[in-house]
């Protein structure tokens, strides 16, 4: 693998760099170095300005409205961004249900939903766990029957990230209740708006709201709304998934954290543990950079998105211990009020304490969503090792 970068790739890092300077809030940088909790309009304001330059949809191929970035640009933007203090692009549309339509939709529904997608005009969320159904997700309930050209939706989706921002979200639904658990599952799309659909908030630990419960009471769901075929959602649900667990390594802002780790603590003893974890970070990047390749030569997302997926959450982890052991007993007070941009609350101890426990507590999730570790690990043993 060479990671020599020709000119045209250091320009284009140079480029990157200038554009987030020009376009990202001041006040949204500072929350990211802060660890306080940023607002839609942080997100949105963003997004926007990556559509209208075109590289929103970083990940899409020029066919489908995407900058056709070669692996390289795809690294580079990625780091670039974290660096700059750049929010994370919120998944659900442009990673998560933009390449599922672009590659099991019809034209009609490629050329209604991806336009919206590419401009971050259209928000998204993702339908997936159930109450019932969350690692085992094949065991969802909610439930979808054929009504001419329509579906009814009945049954509940949790810990619903951002749906209270959304316009429209993506569901796995059953379609065929007597079918094997994975044969009678459809993926539907589902306006926010439709009569019938609740979005209850869940309160985090740390006082911000970014899941939720979201409950269907016979909503009426257009039969051209389903993509790829009836019973056959499974497979769009894998291609999804295997693409998520690629951005859960989340190497960029594990990167960003153990610089930040570096600044927190002088303890000879802390420095060995923020080393340890330096190198970790470092080789799991390596292993991203061959499954980037993998892509880059036409391939798809295959068991190594699960390597990635593990080792990457693990890493986030010991990262925000770390950093709970950096600030000491100053992570113990709670908080919660000094992580929104209006306070007056007088922190306890250095800024940089408030953040540091309510992130541990909520990183607990990493090694859960998006396919948890021992499933993970099932795949692996699977798929590479075959046993």
């Amino acid at each position: 693998m060479d990671l020599a970068l020709k000119p045209e790739h250091k320009a284009f890092a140079d480029e990157v760099r200038a554009f987030t300077r020009a376009n990202l809030s001041p006040a949204t940088r500072e929350k990211t170095v802060s660890g306080k909790h940023y607002d839609r309009a942080d997100h949105v304001v963003w997004q926007q300005a990556l559509g209208k330059k075109g590289w929103l949809p970083y990940t899409w191929p020029k066919k489908y409205g995407g900058p056709g970035f070669d692996v390289t640009q795809r690294f580079l933007f990625e780091n670039v961004l974290a660096e700059e203090g750049a929010p994370r692009i919120i998944p659900f549309g442009v990673k998560m249900v933009g390449p599922v339509i672009y590659t099991f939709g019809d034209d009609a529904q490629k050329e209604r939903c991806l336009p919206g997608i590419r401009t971050s005009e259209v928000q998204w969320c993702q339908g997936y766990s159930e109450p019932g159904a969350g690692s085992d997700l094949a065991s969802l309930r909610t439930r979808a029957v054929r009504d001419g050209d329509h579906y009814i939706v009945n049954g509940q989706k949790t810990w619903t990230s951002f749906a209270h921002w959304a316009d429209w979200i993506f569901c796995l639904v059953r379609t065929d209740p007597d079918a094997k658990p994975q044969e009678g599952i459809s993926f539907l799309l589902i306006d926010m708006k439709t009569p019938g659909v609740t979005v209850r908030p869940i309160i985090m630990v740390d006082g911000a709201h970014h899941v939720n419960d979201v409950f269907f009471d016979n909503v009426k769901v257009p039969a051209a709304n389903l993509i790829g075929r009836e019973n056959e959602g499974w497979t769009c649900a894998k291609f999804l998934l295997a693409n998520e667990r690629l951005g859960i390594a989340e190497v960029p802002a594990s990167k960003r954290g153990v610089r930040s780790l570096w600044q927190l603590n002088d303890d000879p003893s802390l420095k060995e543990k923020i080393a340890d974890v330096d190198l970790q970070v470092q080789a799991l990047e390596m292993s991203e950079l061959r499954a980037l390749s993998t892509l880059q030569l036409g391939g798809a997302p295959g068991p190594e998105a699960s390597i990635l997926k593990v080792r990457g959450s693990e890493i986030q982890q010991r990262i925000a211990e770390l950093a709970m052991e950096a600030v000491g007993e100053y992570a113990a007070p709670y908080q919660p009020d000094l992580l929104f941009r209006d306070t007056n609350e007088t922190p306890i101890g250095p800024d940089h304490a408030a953040p540091a426990a309510p992130r541990y507590f909520n990183m607990r999730k990493t090694t859960i969503y998006g396919g948890s570790t021992e499933i993970q690990k099932n795949i692996v043993s699977k798929a590479i090792l075959g046993l």
